[in-house]
């Protein structure tokens, strides 16, 4: 590959990125493409920092009403539109250890990536982002069977008796939750 040249896919998303930034920012409907297109990075981006599901889903929210909020004052300028998203989210990140530093709460919040030698972690982000869409797609039942059991790390018999059912039950339905996310991913993926 010729330095400075991106990749051809790489000039078809840039395109089609400002396209969709143009129509959004004539019309604010439009930015529901723009959010599917890019939610799974800005989650990603954000729960690799602040390590919890819960404040990591409130930020990502914060980040694209805020994008949503200054899309009009938005200019491109050569970068990718997800670049804008991230830097927001860096934004917020930050604000939220500085005020967590001023109620005594020790955080640490690393800088986005900056280089190349990153991108295999952001791909790491990006599969648990798309991992965790899929597992909010599983019916409830098999929903809170995965989460308990590979999330939170609990034992097919803390399961069964927290749930009140028999652990062959558990079992089953983490066997067709599995079997769910198997199917969903790979059509995901092509």
């Amino acid at each position: 590959m010729v330095a400075g040249k991106l990749p051809s896919t790489d000039l078809q998303q840039e395109a089609n990125d400002r396209l969709l930034v143009e129509a959004a920012q004539k019309d604010p409907t439009m930015f529901a493409e723009l959010y599917e297109n890019n939610f799974e990075r800005v989650y990603a981006f954000i729960a690799r920092r602040v390590r919890n599901r819960a404040e990591a889903e409130d930020l990502t929210s914060e980040v694209f009403h805020k994008a949503l909020a200054n899309l009009p004052r938005y200019k491109w300028k050569g970068l990718p539109f997800v670049a804008w998203l991230l830097r927001i989210a860096a934004n917020i990140i930050a604000d939220r250890a500085k005020h967590s530093a001023r109620e005594n709460i020790v955080s640490e919040v690393p800088e986005a990536p900056e280089n190349a030698e990153q991108q295999p972690a952001l791909e790491d982000d990006e599969n648990s982002a798309k991992l965790y869409r899929q597992v909010q797609l599983l019916p409830a039942d098999q929903q809170r069977v995965i989460i308990m059991r590979f999330a939170e790390e609990k034992s097919i018999r803390e399961i069964a008796d927290e749930l009140g059912r028999t652990e062959g039950a558990i079992k089953q339905l983490q066997f067709r939750g599995l079997q769910n996310l198997r199917t969903s991913l790979g059509k995901s993926d092509g």
